[in-house]
């Protein structure tokens, strides 16, 4: 296997959150299909919640996004709604808040911790004065961070509140990773994205970014190649330590 690219060689790292910084994928995971499993008993939907639903329509998405299209996949259409809508209403917005109410109680609970060799590969980072930025889909990005108590370790955040108060498409468009460059003031030829999600290296891919780490928790390596990854490892230790000095 040749050996891993030295990310502090580039401008910028940017980061994806779920899956990539912390483990909050799993929970995420958990409250979509407590909450998924009973929507499609209440309302009698077939076939009923898998993982790969999880892999082929939410992953990565912006949650309302994800909401819709895991619905229309079971020829299953509701009012959009409004971000206001509570949870208890059958809109999408109302779906997406009921599945983020839970996400919220279990983070509360439980707390959060970042990978390990996240924190490794971040502080190599901040050794050779590479910055790094979040590019989460996700509108509790800033709570997870500060669960997990590593905000400060992010210059930039462009999160799913950014995305909707400066209108930026979901992933798999490149918007967001491109705005955070722009933010970070560099070019994504200079810089690096790293994502576990299908839908996230779909969108560095498109931002034409130089290179394209795809962190596979359970997507799968070949599938992640196949939206574009440059690079796909287990873990970040893995970079960690072939750089390590």
């Amino acid at each position: 296997m040749p050996e891993l690219p030295d990310l502090t060689a580039y401008d910028a790292v940017l980061f994806d959150l779920d899956g990539v910084v912390t483990p909050t994928a799993e929970v995420h995971m958990h409250a979509w299909k407590a909450m998924f499993d009973r929507l499609f008993a209440d309302w009698g939907i077939t076939p009923g919640y898998t993982p790969s639903d999880y892999f082929d329509h939410l992953d990565g998405k912006k949650r309302y996004d994800g909401v819709a299209s895991l619905l229309r996949s079971r020829d299953v259409e509701v009012p959009w709604g409004d971000p206001s809508d509570d949870p208890s209403v059958d809109t999408v917005c109302g779906i997406g808040n009921r599945k983020n109410a839970v996400f919220s109680q279990v983070l509360r609970d439980e707390g959060i911790a970042a990978y390990p060799g996240t924190m490794r590969v971040l502080d190599q980072l901040d050794a050779a004065g590479v910055p790094a930025a979040i590019v989460s889909s996700s509108k509790n990005a800033r709570d997870v961070l500060a669960a997990a108590g590593v905000t400060d370790r992010f210059r930039v955040i462009v999160d799913g509140v950014v995305a909707e108060e400066e209108h930026l498409p979901s992933k798999p468009a490149p918007d967001v990773f491109l705005v955070a460059a722009q933010r970070l003031g560099v070019t994504p030829d200079r810089t690096v994205a790293i994502e576990d999600a299908i839908s996230g290296v779909e969108s560095a891919a498109a931002g034409r970014f130089a290179l394209v780490v795809g962190v596979n928790r359970g997507a799968g390596a070949d599938t992640l190649q196949a939206a574009g990854a440059h690079v796909v490892v287990s873990d970040l230790d893995e970079f960690a330590d072939a750089h390590s000095d």
